[in-house]
């Protein structure tokens, strides 16, 4: 199987596993046994109901976001010292952006070029982007992340990483463009909530990597106890849910498959 469709099969999995997807499934199975086994089709549409208005609630995808963060630290300078060179991590493209008649860098990658910048500007390290093309054709998302940089940030890009499909591919194309310039200590952006497995990546490789997240996920609230709008369902705190349980199932398939 082609690293194309491997990327394709691993997708749609992901899609069927979670929300909101996994939860119409299993609403749409209650739904066909409602005639066969009414108590039990009950059950299941209102089980996935409730999952869905609990992944919903902004207290339930902040808590989810910070299992994930809990060892995730603001990047310290002292920390930065020993590094050799800022690894940037694709985060999707903007696809024939209408605005600009090209493909562009998608939102989540956008806010990861802007840290990644700012850290060079701090720093003067030589920065890596690392992103192909997972959805075949076009150009990589590498590549627009370079020209993004370069062009909008003003920020020098000194590799472009232009075959990885996933995390792992970034992390072991990387290390190869990195090991060859004498590299072993980098600094990774990405958002704080994908960092726990993509540093995993990146030590298998035999890099040193130090964290330097990005737009935390868990919001630690300035005001005390709670308030009515943590537990109102909210599209943002759905997404937010998502992006946690697919992070976490991911780090899962990390440990059983080692």
């Amino acid at each position: 199987m082609s690293p194309h469709n491997i990327w394709l099969v691993k997708n749609i999995v992901a899609f069927l596993i979670l929300p909101p997807l996994n939860l119409l499934i299993l609403s749409g199975v209650g739904w066909w046994l409602l005639k066969r086994k009414p108590k039990l089709g009950r059950s299941l549409i209102m089980l996935s109901l409730t999952l869905l208005f609990a992944l919903s609630m902004p207290i339930i995808a902040n808590g989810l976001m910070r299992l994930l963060e809990i060892q995730i630290q603001p990047l310290q300078p002292a920390a930065a010292r020993s590094a050799q060179a800022i690894v940037i991590l694709g985060g999707g493209v903007y696809h024939d952006a209408p605005e600009y008649a090209a493909d562009a860098a998608g939102s989540l990658t956008l806010e990861r070029l802007q840290y990644g910048a700012y850290l060079q500007r701090q720093t003067g390290l030589p920065i890596l982007v690392a992103g192909g093309q997972p959805e075949g054709g076009g150009t990589t998302e590498a590549m627009i992340m370079q020209r993004t940089l370069e062009q909008e940030f003003k920020t020098p890009v000194r590799w472009a990483e232009v075959r990885s499909l996933d995390t792992a591919q970034n992390a072991r194309f990387s290390a190869i463009i990195l090991k060859a310039a004498g590299i072993r200590n980098v600094l990774i952006v990405s958002h704080a909530w994908h960092l726990p497995r993509a540093l995993i990546e990146f030590e298998k490789q035999g890099l040193s990597s130090i964290p330097a997240p990005t737009r935390f996920g868990y919001v630690q609230s300035s005001r005390p106890g709670f308030h009515v709008f943590d537990f109102l369902p909210q599209a943002r705190a759905l997404l937010k849910s998502t992006y946690a349980l697919h992070e976490g199932i991911g780090m899962l398939w990390y440990k059983l498959s080692r």
